[in-house]
């Protein structure tokens, strides 16, 4: 029996580098893509008809055509070679509808037409609406490669000069996106958006961002299906668990943690508000942290640098590691997390201050009596198990 290809993501497509002979990688269902020598990739087609295999039909170039967009005239392809009707010239008239991007309105249009194509119907109408409103107006006449941080510094700085600051930080995100396929596709070099500071634009207290049940269910299923280093899924799974700051997590050393009483305390010099930090972690928590220390490989910190347990892991290691995955979750950062957990506990019941304390955006009470203190402790306590019975909840279903 043949052996099955086991179908691509665009991540891996856009990380396949060429070689000193070209060669093709299958994703299935008769798609493959040829990488050359040059670099450049091409999208092809693979089939039989009577029996004896054919030339490969030609579907377009990579910067062109998306993998989602690349299986859809496949899938056509396949049906044609069913009916016993070769493909060929079908493809080459697709081919010809194919046309070159070269101006900044065109690249918008063809990441409309492509990458836009399989997300949410209101993730495209706000995307193609800061392109037709502010950007394309202002710029869409420019070569690609021409446009400059300076160029989406003075869309900003008008949208702002409206009121709007909130729109203005969306649309230099819709710009950084747009580069970011145009890089992929090697129709840009250079992303001049991300020149532009978000701080600069609007304030941290801007983003609004929680994700739905589904998407955090979805998230972390992704993440253990990956193949990204074991304690990086686990570092990503305690993030959403403990609700804590990311710094406050990868820093994190054993010193800090007694699992047999599920407590963690983050030192004040570590905390924003440079005063100590009890996480009370649930037993979801505790499990992961004991996978952890059953395989540390270093003495001091929980999450060392691969190089060595004398510093742990960089700051970006986080963000690497989910966005290399591709998921399809919109305008998502890990700080989000944070949002994510309070709004769902609020929602469920849950007290406010109860939810603040295991967040540390208010000060414990340090006059506060026993009775009160191991009261706010059996608070933060069941509040964190809540949360990450909920997360679980979100794992298991589809």
């Amino acid at each position: 029996m043949p052996k099955l290809a086991v179908p691509l993501t665009e991540s891996q497509v856009r990380a396949l580098e060429p070689r000193a002979v070209r060669y093709s990688v299958a994703d299935g269902n008769g798609l493959v893509i040829e990488v050359m020598t040059t670099g450049t990739k091409v999208w092809r087609f693979r089939y039989s008809l009577g029996g004896k295999r054919q030339p490969l039909a030609t579907i377009g170039d990579y910067r062109m055509i998306s993998l989602r967009v690349a299986r859809a005239k496949a899938q056509k392809y396949a049906e044609m070679v069913a009916n016993g009707v070769s493909p060929v010239a079908t493809a080459r008239r697709d081919r010809g509808a194919e046309a070159k991007a070269e101006v900044l309105r065109e690249g918008a249009e063809l990441y409309l037409a492509t990458e836009m194509a399989g997300k949410s119907d209101e993730y495209r109408r706000t995307t193609r609406r800061a392109l037709d409103k502010d950007v394309l107006p202002a710029i869409g006449a420019k070569p690609i490669k021409s446009v400059t941080d300076a160029d989406v510094r003075a869309i900003c700085e008008q949208i702002k000069s409206r009121g709007s600051p909130k729109m203005a930080l969306h649309t230099r995100n819709v710009v950084k996106r747009l580069y970011e396929f145009l890089i992929a596709r090697q129709l840009a070099t250079a992303n001049p958006a991300e020149l532009v500071p978000a701080r600069f634009i609007a304030t941290p207290d801007s983003r609004t961002r929680v994700l739905a049940p589904d998407e955090i269910g979805a998230m972390l299923r992704a993440i253990y299906a990956s193949d990204i280093r074991r304690p990086l899924k686990l570092a990503l799974h305690l993030l959403v668990l403990t609700m804590v700051r990311k710094s406050e997590l990868i820093e994190a050393s054993w010193s800090e943690f007694n699992l047999d009483k599920a407590l963690w305390k983050i030192p004040a010099e570590r905390t924003p508000k440079e005063r100590e930090h009890r996480v009370y972690l649930s037993s979801q928590a505790v499990a992961l942290l004991r996978e952890l220390q059953a395989s540390r490989t270093a003495a001091s910190f929980v999450f060392p640098s691969v190089r060595g347990d004398e510093r742990p892991i960089a700051k970006s290691t986080l963000n690497q590691a989910v966005k290399a995955l591709g998921l399809d979750v919109e305008h998502f950062v890990l700080h989000d997390f944070r949002r994510t957990a309070s709004t769902h506990l609020l929602a469920m019941g849950q007290p406010a201050d109860a939810i603040d304390s295991a967040l540390a955006r208010v000060a414990k009470d340090a006059d506060a009596q026993p009775a009160a203190r191991a009261g706010q402790k059996e608070a933060q306590r069941k509040t964190l198990q809540l949360w990450a019975d909920f997360v679980d909840a979100q794992m298991s279903s589809r």
